[in-house]
This record gives structure tokens, sequence and C-alpha cells, in this order.
């Protein structure tokens, strides 16, 4: 996804599903790049 390890999965308190829920909510870095530059010119 291009975040860092352990973005997620050290963050204390959350549970495993708590943890692949934020996971797919999340917008994916890369594409958030991709479309703010498209957007952008």
């Amino acid at each position: 996804m291009g975040l860092p390890t352990g973005w997620v999965t050290d963050a204390s308190g959350l549970s495993q599903n708590q943890q692949i829920t934020a996971l797919g909510n999340g917008v994916l870095p890369l594409q958030a790049v991709s479309a703010l530059s498209l957007l952008a010119a």
C-alpha cells in the first residue's frame, strides 16, 4: 500500500478486525499523489 511497516499493526488498542477495517477504508498514498497531480495539471 505504500505505507511504512507497522503503520496500522503497531497501533496500540486496535483489534485485528479494526486494523483490517482501517486499511480497507484507507486511500492508497500513491493513488492520492497521482490523483492530485492530475488535478493540479
